[in-house]
């Protein structure tokens, strides 16, 4: 207090400024505007939080919610006045670590021509699965962490002074020593029983527009019910970290790497970790308590272990959430077969369960998924799912190992059988930090010249070939099956008669927007 009894507040200095890049448009074209997803941003929220949680002070700038310019940026920067900016580019999808870059190395690049002193660092996927490459390629990154970087960043943020020309003694970081890329050793990842400590929930608080903090984003269209009106608020929460699986295609793990390798692979994290069921559905009740009723579990399995999810979900169902949320997780087509399980997941809230089909060739599948999925009846499991009142976003990726025209044309047909109200399909894609990835630079084959190539909806698309297939046969089958599903009637007629006119009419015109694509000639 002083003299006249005010008290006086003392601004604090901050030691890490988070962001959250942009590429939207990059990412998904004309459909960003109204069809694509803004996903809060989960691991940025995460790790500062866990930051906060040992005495540093944090800040968090979503450029792309709040649709910042580059000047925008640098001018938030510039009153942060942080000493250390920290780029999260992860993402939800599994290749939005890589297309995100984009946008991420843009803002850096500009924010170092604006002659700031304070260090930038990269977290993320794609830096994790090539950090040297990375480092080499994009000047205006001073270092980046190359695993998840929650104890990583914590000794980082210890140092009195930030010294990016001296990082020796700094595990789990890359860097450059007088223009030699450098890989350090790793630092450990949090491990299992120190989850609820070390990374003890999201920093809402942090998010723009702290009155309603999560109108800013705004869930999948067919997440709403294809309703544009529920979109909003929207938020996305994780109960555990990493997938026991290790599909060729996907890159989920490379968020435990440990190796010190250029190129790394993400492995079969077999101890998959969790928090505690009560520790999560504090974060459930405070998302409630913010006037959130649509909410994605961003776990890659989260029907996968009972001790975790099965009390969660009894405590989201005593709540009597399950009436008043509208939420979607993901899980495997053969780990859901048991009736009672559906039943209660429905009770908690979990109306949508987004399911990996992947191909309707079994041999496929089990070519991609290290022979662990094992041989079902999919269409007996669709039907048990919406016996339960649950739907099903089906996802399924053309132009796998070993397809040819004939098995793509299968799983489309498969998908149109399995009439779900959600269909998604990819093209495959060899993305940084999956084992197709590896295989590709190995193999030499064509991989695509920048971050954007990497985007499932881009225009610089270039899908991995196969020995049967061009990039350019895959990803034409697939654009082409995206519009012929979602004008299939038999959809069209389930969508109108459970979710209304106004639904249909949403798919009918987000069917007419064309991405345009660099390899088919747009």
């Amino acid at each position: 207090m002083n003299h006249h009894g005010m008290r006086i507040i003392k601004k604090l200095k901050i030691d890490v400024l988070f962001v959250n890049p942009a590429n939207n448009v990059g990412a998904y074209q004309d459909l960003a505007k109204n069809y694509s997803a803004i996903e809060p941003p989960t691991w940025a929220l995460l790790l500062a939080e866990s930051c906060r949680s040992v005495g540093f002070n944090v800040a968090l700038v979503d450029v792309n919610a709040e649709r910042l310019s580059k000047q925008d940026f640098v001018s938030r920067v510039k009153a942060t006045n942080p000493r250390l900016v920290c780029f999260v580019v992860y993402g939800q999808n599994v290749n939005a670590g890589t297309t995100s870059m984009a946008g991420a190395v843009e803002l850096s690049a500009y924010l170092n021509q604006s002659n700031l002193s304070m260090p930038v660092c990269y977290v993320g996927s794609h830096i994790q699965a090539v950090p040297a490459k990375t480092l080499k390629e994009e000047a205006s990154i001073d270092f980046g962490f190359t695993n998840e970087g929650v104890y990583a960043l914590r000794n980082v943020l210890s140092e009195p002074n930030i010294d990016v020309d001296n990082m020796h003694h700094i595990k789990g970081v890359v860097w450059r020593n007088h223009g030699k890329i450098i890989i350090n050793p790793a630092e450990k990842v949090v491990p299992p029983n120190r989850m609820d400590i070390d990374l003890p929930g999201y920093a809402w608080d942090l998010l723009p527009y702290n009155e309603k903090p999560l109108d800013l984003y705004r869930a999948p269209l067919w997440h709403a019910e294809y309703d544009q009106g529920k979109r909003s608020p929207y938020a996305a929460i994780q109960t555990s970290l990493g997938c026991q699986f290790a599909c060729e295609f996907c890159m989920i793990n490379i968020i435990n790497r440990s190796d010190e390798d250029e190129i790394g692979v993400a492995g079969n994290y077999s101890l998959m970790r969790y928090w505690s069921p009560e520790f999560i559905i504090k974060e459930f009740d405070k998302l409630v308590e913010l006037g959130v009723e649509t909410i994605k579990i961003t776990d890659e399995m989260f029907l996968l272990n009972k001790k975790y999810y099965v009390p969660l979900c009894e405590m989201l169902r005593d709540r009597g959430y399950g009436k008043k949320l509208r939420m979607w997780a993901y899980s495997r087509i053969d780990t859901i077969r048991r009736p009672e399980i559906l039943k209660l997941v429905r009770e908690a809230g979990i109306k949508w369960l987004a399911l990996g089909i992947e191909s309707a060739d079994r041999n496929i599948r089990l070519e991609v998924s290290k022979g662990k999925f094992k041989d079902v009846d999919i269409k007996k499991v669709i039907e048990q799912v919406h016996d339960a009142d649950i739907e099903v976003m089906a996802n399924y990726i053309f132009g796998l190992p070993g397809d040819n025209k004939e098995s793509m044309l299968a799983t489309l047909n498969l998908s149109k059988e399995l009439c779900t109200f959600g269909w998604n399909a990819y093209a495959a894609m060899a993305l940084p930090g999956s084992q197709l990835y590896k295989n590709a630079v190995n193999d030499g084959s064509e991989l695509p010249v920048n971050y954007e190539g990497y985007s499932f909806h881009g225009y610089e698309t270039v899908p991995l070939p196969t020995k049967s297939l061009t990039g350019v046969e895959i990803l034409e089958f697939r654009d082409r099956a995206f519009v012929e599903y979602h004008s299939y009637l038999p959809f069209l007629e389930k969508i109108e008669n459970k979710f209304g006119k106004t639904a249909k009419a949403n798919i009918e015109d987000m069917v007419k927007i064309k991405l345009k694509r660099r390899i088919l000639g747009d």
